[in-house]
């Protein structure tokens, strides 16, 4: 039987999920961090203007597009410091047979994201 992936194996998959979208989207990375509770998770660079992306791997019920907006606060007044724009990615990951079952191991899973949004 297997094992579901833990927060950590996750969030590294969220992270993958975001940073390809990222980088087709032209994004150059300037840092990553895929540790879990360190953010930004990435600081970017586009179009010469500094981006720092939050990061989130977010588990059915719960909202991928929904943020704190406390935290998020926190993030954008750091960035700003940088004159850099601040975004959230959350992205909803579940069983590739049922999204609201957790992930397993090497099987299929089920993705909800909706891209970056910038905190405003």
């Amino acid at each position: 039987m297997s094992e579901e992936l833990t927060e950590q194996e996750l969030h590294n998959l969220a992270m993958n999920i975001v940073g390809k979208n990222l980088e087709a989207l032209g994004y150059e990375f300037m840092g990553v961090n895929s540790k879990l509770k360190k953010d930004p998770q990435f600081v970017a660079l586009k179009d010469k203007i500094l981006h720092f992306v939050i990061v989130r791997a977010v588990h059915y019920p719960k909202d991928a597009n929904v943020y704190d907006p406390v935290f998020m606060q926190t993030i954008k007044e750091h960035a700003q410091k940088f004159e850099a724009k601040t975004y959230y990615a959350g992205v909803g990951l579940g069983h590739g047979g049922d999204y609201a079952l957790p992930v397993l191991k090497d099987e299929d899973y089920t993705m909800v994201y909706n891209g970056l949004q910038e905190i405003l």
